[in-house]
This record gives C-alpha cells, sequence and structure tokens, in this order.
C-alpha cells in the first residue's frame, strides 16, 4: 500500500472491470478526501466494443487501516454534473455481436475480432465502426430513445427533436464533457430522439460507487441483478452463483438518494477497500425503470472514514433527511411531544430510542432483492427477521431502487444497536440526536 495522503485525486479510468487486478490510484488517509471527475456511465461504454463492463469507473482508491472485515463510510461530499447534454433510452442487444453477454464480450459480427478497437463515423445508429475491419459493430440499439439538455443552474432539463440532437452530435465529447483520459465514445453521436419536448428536474446521484469486490468482475455486475449475467457466462468473467455471492459488493445500486449529503458505508473486502466511483446520473425517480436513465459526466468529492469491525455484506444508506420515507423520518419536537404525552396515558414507560438506516438488497428479481435487503438488516441488527419486516412496515419503507433486482430497506433501528454498529455518530450527524 502506498503512503496515505490526506488528499487523492483520481482521473484514470478502469475500462469496465472492478476488483483486486485494477491497480489503484494511491491511498487516502483515513478521514481524507478523494476528487475525481466522472465520465458517463451505460450507454456510452455499451456502444464502445472493447469495454468489458457497461460503466467506466475510476481506478481504485485504497483507504488507509482498511482490513478485511470493516467497513467504510463515504460521505458524498459533491456530486455536480460537467455535461450539457446526454441520451439515453431502453436497449436493445444486436444478436451475433456478442459471446453470452453483450455488456462483457462484444464481437464484431464481420471479422470475428473480440472487444475490437472503434471508432465514430459519422452520427446515427451505425456510426460506430470496427477499426480492424470496418464494420458497424454496436451491440446495442434504442428500441426507444432520447436526447436531453441540461440546464445545470437551474436543475433543469429538456428533451430534444431530431435535427437538435444530430447538432449535439457533432459537437458529442464536448457536450458530454468527457474527462481527457475517457477511452469512450459518447451516445450522443447516435442522436436517437424519440421524444421531444419533455421537461424534467435534475437532482444528480452516483449510479455505482462503493468499494471492490474481491474478485475481478464487469464493473455494471457487482450487484445482484445484473450480476447473475455471470453466472454459467461463456467468456472469462463467469463465475457460480456462490461465488458471485461471495466477492460482489453491490456498488451498482442506481439508487437516487446516494446523492450529495448521503453517507454510504460499504463493505471491506480487500485490504484497503478499493473505492470507485462512476455512472452519475443528472436524474432519476425511484427506480431505474427504462434499464438506463440520464449518464452525465461529473465532479465527485467525498471524504471517508474506517469503521472497525463493521463486517457487512452488501452497503447500508443514510439517506439525506428529506429522500427517507415518512415513516422513518425522525419526529419533531411537535410530534415527540405527542407521543410522551400518548405513552402517559396508556403508562407506557419507555419509548425507543432510535435512528433511520437504509439497508441495499439486491437479486435476480424485486422479491429476491427485498429478501437479501432484510436478512442483511436483520443479521447486521441482530434483530430477528420478522421484526425487521414489522419496522420497514410501520416504521420505514421498501422502494425499487432498480429494476430487475435492487432496493432499499429503510427503518428505525434501536439506538443501541446503532451504537454497537460503530455508526451511531453517523446517523446523529445525519439526522440529530434528539
Amino acid at each position: 500500500m502506498s503512503e496515505a495522503k490526506p488528499v487523492v485525486e483520481v482521473f484514470e479510468y478502469s475500462g469496465g472491470i472492478v476488483g483486486p487486478g485494477m491497480a489503484p490510484a494511491g491511498t487516502v488517509q483515513d478521514g481524507g478526501t478523494i476528487r475525481s471527475g466522472t465520465p458517463p456511465g451505460c450507454w456510452g461504454p455499451m456502444i464502445t466494443p472493447k469495454f468489458q463492463g457497461g460503466h467506466e469507473v475510476t481506478r481504485p482508491v485504497l483507504v488507509e487501516g482498511a482490513e478485511i472485515g470493516d467497513a467504510i463510510a463515504i460521505k458524498l461530499r459533491t456530486v455536480r454534473v460537467t455535461s450539457q447534454a446526454t441520451s439515453s433510452g431502453v436497449m436493445q442487444f444486436v444478436e451475433g455481436r456478442y459471446l453470452g453477454d453483450p455488456f462483457v464480450a462484444k464481437q464484431c459480427s464481420a471479422c470475428g475480432a473480440i472487444a475490437p478497437p472503434s471508432r465514430v463515423e459519422g452520427i446515427g445508429d451505425e456510426a460506430v465502426r470496427c477499426d480492424k475491419c470496418g464494420a458497424e459493430v454496436s451491440a446495442f440499439r434504442f428500441s426507444n430513445g432520447y436526447v436531453i439538455v441540461l440546464d445545470r443552474d437551474n436543475a433543469v432539463s429538456l428533451t430534444v427533436d431530431k435535427d437538435i440532437a444530430e447538432g449535439i452530435a457533432g459537437d458529442a465529447e464536448i457536450m458530454a464533457a468527457l474527462p481527457d483520459l475517457s477511452s469512450q465514445h459518447s451516445i450522443l453521436s447516435l442522436a436517437r430522439a424519440d421524444i421531444a419536448g419533455l421537461t424534467a428536474r435534475m437532482r444528480p446521484f452516483l449510479g455505482n460507487i462503493g468499494t471492490s469486490p474481491s474478485c475481478d468482475l464487469p464493473d455494471s455486475h457487482n450487484a445482484g441483478d445484473f450480476g447473475s449475467f455471470l453466472v454459467g457466462a461463456p467468456h472469462d468473467y463467469a463465475m457460480t452463483q456462490e461465488e458471485l455471492e461471495q466477492h460482489k459488493t453491490d456498488g451498482h445500486m442506481d439508487t437516487n438518494s446516494v446523492r450529495q449529503g448521503a453517507v454510504l458505508i460499504c463493505p471491506v473486502k480487500i485490504p484497503g477497500g478499493g473505492i470507485y466511483m462512476g455512472d452519475m446520473h443528472a436524474q432519476q425517480g425511484n427506480g431505474e425503470i427504462a434499464g438506463h436513465a440520464t449518464d452525465v459526466s461529473g465532479e465527485v468529492e467525498l471524504e471517508v472514514e474506517v469503521i472497525k469491525g463493521l463486517a457487512i455484506d452488501g452497503p447500508i444508506l443514510l439517506q439525506v433527511p428529506e429522500d427517507l420515507p415518512l415513516l422513518a423520518q425522525p419526529l419533531t419536537a411537535k410530534e415527540r411531544g405527542a407521543v410522551e404525552a400518548l405513552a402517559a396515558r396508556y403508562g407506557q414507560k419507555t419509548i425507543e430510542d432510535n435512528g433511520p438506516i437504509t439497508f441495499i438488497g439486491s437479486g435476480v428479481t424485486l422479491n429476491d432483492a427485498t429478501k437479501n435487503g432484510l436478512e442483511r438488516a436483520a443479521k447486521v441488527t441482530g434483530l430477528p427477521y420478522d421484526e425487521i419486516l414489522n419496522r420497514a412496515t410501520i416504521a420505514g419503507s421498501i422502494e425499487i431502487s432498480r429494476l430487475p433486482g435492487v432496493v432499499r430497506v429503510t427503518f428505525l433501528c434501536p439506538r443501541a444497536i446503532l451504537q454497537r454498529m460503530g455508526i451511531a455518530h453517523l446517523v446523529d450527524a445525519q439526522y440529530g440526536n434528539p
């Protein structure tokens, strides 16, 4: 491990793979800061055949003192969009241009080259060309897609018509604000414009952020749903279901509340943790229902803190207070007074001291992901599984992060348990301590 620094800046990217095989960009001190400029995820890497994952995330940064079996709290201080426009939509695969998985093992159907180098010629669906033979080579198509322009100052956006989309495609890399060392083609080059004039607010967040898995795997597949594509796959990153569950860290969450001001607590599965980040979205509702959202370039600043001995299998999230489901929001002073009066009326002697906590769950389906999140919550807190069910029902919520299988399990957790976990101070800082 290199000498730890108070600030580490990382502007180099992984090419689609995360894990212990990725050379770290440096080591940051416990309590230190990581800064980065991140390129877009999803569509750009998807149409770039040499990528072996669906994103372009940063090289990992190690954290001083983080050992396997610990956790690292990642405090998102800055999440800022730098792109002026992006494009996204619902995907279709192009048969014959991949081996088992078009995100991981792309192939030129004309010359047979695996993960060939490529270039962009012109605009439109056929713009991505194989460097070896010149054939059109993208493994993906839009079934319905759009180009959207972004007003970062006023946090609003607007989808545009075909003529404007084609004009933007002429300056694709500039409009996307691709970082200097990014290797992806800009999806703006395809100029797909099926929806024009739709307005949307912006609320940026990071779709793929966390700690490195303990085995190299495609960055977009570091979760229980997309990761299932690796099970028995006909390429070099194939693994069993047991291996996937052992190694993954669920960094690919597409959870819209992993945004500026939130705290994400991640498992340490390799020495130093290996924090990476990418796949910033300009906006997304509760559930990436279309499969992809508005991927953008951005600026990120994080602070890190090692939580010794907190052995977790997947992320825990302390959401921004306004993002919490209503039933998990801390009581106001007026509400607490009313509860105290209610307790006195019935002779109830104690009122639980608690705080909100969110467990991320992932799986092949939403049902699998929900069960995973509930089981993780029960294991880490020590509360009975059925009690977690009750708490999430009357003092929390289950929310979709992504189809087909990432959810948030939120509930009010007793403060004594938060203290035992070593995160009560983080909960207090996020929500106050009544």
